[in-house]
């Protein structure tokens, strides 16, 4: 397989054309790093700063400065934590959930397309081949020790 890295690239290109501006949502428009901090901050149960700056693999002052941004925007919302006043809790305003939901809608149904055009065979090799890739990825020594739920 001497064209394995190409595939990736292509792929990777690919998913950079959608993701170039990556969502406009109750016009609102999300970058694709925080479109990951939206879905991140939705998906997890009462997030510290340090737990999402964590799952993504951002430092976090690169990371604060993206949380600021979507507070400044009313999407996030950033607490004390009630039982350690030292640990800020994120969650997502209204608004936030709003854009995180349509952010999902847009990417499941760009997915639903590009799907289409398999039969149901050729998608659930696809889907399960990309499950075996992100275990193995798992376990590399290499990256991706964090665990991305």
């Amino acid at each position: 397989m001497d064209n394995t890295r190409e595939l990736f690239q292509i792929m990777t290109r690919r998913f950079g054309f959608l993701n170039k501006n990556c969502c406009t949502a109750g016009g609102v428009d999300i970058s694709l790093v925080q479109s990951h901090i939206l879905y991140e901050i939705d998906h997890q149960h009462k997030p510290s700063i340090q737990q999402i700056a964590e799952a993504l693999g951002t430092d976090i002052t690169t990371f604060s400065r993206q949380i600021q941004a979507l507070i400044k925007m009313n999407l996030v919302k950033k607490l004390p934590d009630p039982d350690d006043r030292r640990v800020y809790v994120l969650s997502l305003t209204t608004e936030g959930k709003y854009v995180a939901t349509t952010i999902d809608q847009q990417m499941n149904a760009y997915l639903n397309e590009v799907f289409s055009h398999m039969n149901d065979f050729e998608k659930e090799t696809v889907i399960r081949s990309i499950q075996l890739l992100n275990d193995a990825m798992a376990k590399s020594s290499q990256c991706c020790t964090t665990p991305l739920g």
